[in-house]
């Protein structure tokens, strides 16, 4: 499970470290795709293969279509290398804005990886919500 809000930085080859408690869990192989309030998520690539199977599940709504269309053609895998970085794609970068600072939040069976401002704001909203 991920918990916890991390903050890192992307490095001069466009590389970010993640939290060292992620990487584990994480595994080699992830995949990260587009998420809701433009921001990235990043699964273990067995939590993956779950997903892909319960989206086909879904049916031909044309709501679940458009969800699959989104999340699937922005996913990419990746691979974490020996001292747990990744290079995230710059169309997923370009997609989230992520400048550094970059904040890195779990959610139980998913890494999220957020611009500082774009995580302040929404965080400030779920705190007037559930504060």
């Amino acid at each position: 499970m991920f918990i916890g809000e991390y903050q890192h930085n992307i490095d001069p080859k466009k590389r970010l470290a993640l939290p060292s408690k992620f990487r584990k869990e994480l595994g080699r192989r992830v995949v990260v795709t587009r998420g809701k309030d433009r921001c990235l998520q990043l699964f273990p690539h067995k939590t993956w293969l779950s997903i892909s199977e319960e989206v086909k599940k879904l049916g031909h709504v044309e709501s679940d279509q458009r969800y699959a269309r989104f999340t699937f053609s922005g996913a990419s895998e990746i691979e974490i290398d020996s001292i747990g970085r990744i290079l995230i794609p710059e169309f997923l970068r370009e997609f989230a804005d992520l400048k550094n600072p970059i904040i890195i939040t779990g959610v139980h069976d998913r890494v999220e990886i957020w611009n500082a401002l774009s995580w302040s704001s929404y965080r400030k909203r779920l705190e007037s919500e559930y504060a």
